[in-house]
């Protein structure tokens, strides 16, 4: 179909995971790391050494990246570049925002929770118009 993108076919969709170090580390033994030949990894560990900038840095190439089917991010680290996770509007490399060991989810923030709640809201309103 034109203009749909399109998902890596090959065994090379990745995962990609922004987060603190308890949470990178789970998913690093869980299998999802990888370095590739340029040396360039799928993941950034968030602590208070990491400034706000490599964090939007970071987001930004992953989700530029052909071979990234999914970003994985903690939620209070989306919330540090909102701006950035909320004008992210393409399908894939999709973006998910999980909760990590110190500090609980809050759906009032996720972004893909709002859309679809913005889009079941106005798909009601149309289908009270008929």
């Amino acid at each position: 179909m034109a203009g749909r993108p399109s998902i890596p076919t090959n065994s090379s969709a990745l995962i990609a995971i922004i987060a603190d170090e308890d949470t990178v580390t789970g998913f690093l033994l869980a299998g999802v790391g990888n370095v590739d030949l340029r040396k360039k990894t799928n993941y950034l560990i968030v602590d208070n050494k990491i400034t706000i900038k490599q964090i939007e840095d970071a987001f930004k190439e992953f989700t530029t990246r052909e071979d990234i089917a999914i970003v994985l991010i903690s939620q209070y680290v989306a919330n540090m570049i909102r701006f950035l996770v909320d004008s992210y509007n393409r399908p894939v490399p999709a973006i998910l925002e999980i909760p990590s060991k110190d500090h609980p989810y809050d759906p009032a923030h996720d972004s893909v929770l709002s859309r679809v709640k913005y889009l079941f809201s106005t798909e009601s309103v149309a289908s009270d118009r008929r």
